[in-house]
């Protein structure tokens, strides 16, 4: 299990084929790369700005991880987050999980993934050509993580 918070970009290849090497037990790795839009609404985005809280932001990610790994057999899993000014279309965040069997990896992306949207002390700034704003966490992002809330 590997969390990084980062400014740089990182190479998605290498990352699944770092989180598969050497375990032949691994029938099923999923993954998921968020990127930045180009649009908000009616609006095109000229750049995003992630700040996170160092230390904290790892910690919430370890345990996002950590209560993922308890549902689901997981045989690893890594989370990538960017922090720093990033333009449309740059990678934002990889979350990557690997298990014996598909159900239990594309579950736990998905939970990874929706409480990471939620959970974790990450804080998004959209610039805009007119202005520029900090973005709140979504309602849909919301019922996304009281889904699995309610699964437990």
């Amino acid at each position: 299990m590997r969390v990084l918070i980062q400014q740089q970009d990182f190479d998605l290849a290498a990352e699944l084929a770092g989180l598969r090497a050497g375990n032949t037990g691994i029938g099923a790795l999923v993954s998921f790369v968020g990127l930045v839009r180009d649009f908000s609404g009616d609006a095109p985005i000229e750049n995003i700005t992630l700040e996170h809280y160092p230390g904290m932001s790892e910690k919430a990610l370890d345990n996002i991880i950590g209560e993922a790994s308890a549902r689901w057999h997981l045989l690893g899993a890594r989370v990538i987050h960017r922090v720093g000014k990033l333009l449309p279309g740059d990678q934002i965040v990889l979350v990557a999980t690997a298990a014996a069997h598909r159900g239990e990896a594309f579950a736990a992306c998905e939970f990874i993934i929706d409480y990471l949207k939620t959970d974790a002390p990450f804080w998004k700034r959209e610039q805009t050509r007119d202005d520029a704003h900090w973005l709140g966490t979504r309602d849909s992002d919301t019922r996304r993580a009281q889904h699995w809330r309610n699964q437990k």
